[in-house]
């Protein structure tokens, strides 16, 4: 059973995730909230295996919940909610170690998938909302993300790059020609060159490193 909570500010929105989710035969929602502190003091106390957060809320904004809920309940995976209007504090939010982000008006069965993929601790990436961010908010190469992409190996580089454009393992792996296993064996290795948790954060570095270019992946 994967265990749940909800911020939201609104109701009407909070009370339909809950619903939408609850339903699942796997998820329990234990907790609700309408305000990030509140938010951070569940997940400390329920210690759920995802908390899904609205950026926008009053008091501690989702941004400084999923960063407080991260360093101090490394066991809760965040998935935010955004709207295209706040694309700079989703760019934030992934920085700060959310395992994913959805638009509002997703699907319920996105926000379902969401869930899941989260709670079995994979990373959600939607490679055209990514590109969009990066896109807007990535102005240059870091020089520190650089240094670390340059440790990596021809093979990792090649990797990474598959990663950044949103492939699966498996179809990373029909495009170089080896295993799927091989590719997992390869993605744990960048992600511990690089020092990042999943392969969103690997993506952002590889954005952010200058390996790829925004509008080009």
């Amino acid at each position: 059973m994967i265990r749940v909570t909800v911020a939201d500010d609104q109701a009407v929105v909070r009370m339909g995730i809950t619903a939408v989710l609850g339903a699942e035969p796997d998820i329990t929602v234990v907790g609700q909230a309408a305000d990030g502190d509140t938010a951070v003091a569940q997940a400390a106390s329920l210690r759920p295996d995802v908390a899904v957060l609205d950026i926008r809320m009053p008091g501690t904004d989702g941004l400084t919940a999923t960063t407080r809920i991260t360093a101090e309940v490394p066991g809760t995976k965040v998935v935010v909610l955004t709207t295209f209007g706040l694309d700079e504090y989703v760019f934030a939010a992934l920085r700060a170690g959310a395992a994913g982000f959805l638009l509002k008006d997703a699907d319920p069965e996105r926000i379902i998938d969401a869930v899941r993929v989260v709670a079995r601790g994979d990373a959600l990436l939607d490679p055209g909302v990514t590109r969009r961010l990066i896109d807007r908010f990535t102005v240059g190469p870091d020089p520190a993300h650089a240094a670390r992409v340059s440790g990596l190996t021809p093979r990792e580089t090649e990797v990474l790059l598959h990663v950044a454009r949103g492939l699966s393992n498996a179809e990373i792996a029909a495009s170089l020609g080896i295993s799927p296993s091989t590719v997992k064996d390869h993605v744990a290795e960048i992600l511990a060159e690089l020092g990042v948790r999943d392969r969103l954060q690997a993506t952002i570095a590889a954005y952010e490193a200058g390996l790829i270019r925004p509008g080009t992946a």
